[in-house]
């Protein structure tokens, strides 16, 4: 078998999703440090300009950014057609935009329980398609999808978030078998709870602290690209051996012991 050749950010255009905040921002930052050109995308267009702003000046690289709501249909289209009227062709889709909302699946409205399939799943799946078939026409290039610890089992009072995340997970492996060979290679990183505006705007009593930061996310994500992962794990050791338990146990129980991990969380709320 032919040695799969290491990616180097160095040079390379890099499309991030969700790009304004979080664990975006802190992937965009991570990024121009290893030399990467960036096109940020979010739909908040004032934050972007000023990271943009930041990071050509810190790591002198270039910076676009596109005003894109992921939760529109219409977005992934626009997001290329934009692309095209900068003549940028990219060499890594990194999407990482993602919307959840915590809580009793019928307590909370219908819009909160179907954006977040539009923005985790339908607009992740066009854009990995349309960017990742140009890719693939060259055959060069690579794909990155933020999924969740979360992804492995079902998440009681997360069911939504993370069924959307489970579809990340197994798409991202089973496209990445389809592709071996072909020069473009996709990851799926499975971060766990991270120290971001994600959590610290929902009802979760766990402090931010005892979570993994960001950066820490963003640079072993990037890392574990460059080794050639299929799966990544960027966070604490235990996060991954929770991922563990649905391997073991009878689905029932599983969904079981999420939802008393999620009450003790304060998501049920």
């Amino acid at each position: 078998m032919t040695q799969q050749k290491r990616f180097d950010y160095k040079g390379k255009f890099t499309l991030v999703t969700g790009a304004s905040k979080g664990l975006g921002k802190a992937y965009a930052e991570e990024l121009a440090a290893r030399g990467s050109h960036l096109v940020l995308v979010a739909r908040t267009k004032a934050a972007l300009e000023s990271l943009a702003v930041t990071l050509r000046r810190d790591h002198k690289v270039r910076v676009e950014v596109i005003e894109a709501d992921l939760g529109d249909v219409s977005a992934p289209e626009a997001i290329v057609e934009n692309l095209e009227r900068m003549g940028i062709e990219l060499d890594l889709l990194l999407n990482n935009a993602a919307v959840g909302y915590s809580g009793k699946f019928f307590s909370r409205p219908l819009e909160e329980e179907v954006t977040p399939v539009v923005v985790n799943v339908q607009s992740l799946v066009a854009l990995t398609h349309i960017l990742g078939k140009k890719m693939m026409e060259r055959g060069s290039g690579g794909i990155i999808n933020v999924g969740s610890n979360g992804a492995f089992q079902p998440v009681p009072y997360n069911a939504t978030y993370t069924a959307t995340k489970a579809f990340v997970l197994l798409f991202s492996e089973a496209v990445a078998e389809e592709i071996k060979g072909s020069g473009v290679r996709m990851m799926v990183a499975n971060p766990g709870p991270t120290a971001t505006e994600f959590f610290a705007q929902s009802p979760t009593t766990v402090k931010l602290e005892k979570m993994d930061t960001s950066q820490s996310v963003a640079c072993r994500t990037l890392d574990d690209f460059v080794r050639g992962k299929i799966v990544s794990y960027p966070g604490r050791l235990s996060t991954r051996v929770g991922t563990w338990i649905s391997r073991i146990l009878p689905r029932g129980l599983t969904a079981a012991i999420a939802a008393h991990i999620s009450k003790s969380m304060g998501f049920d709320r």
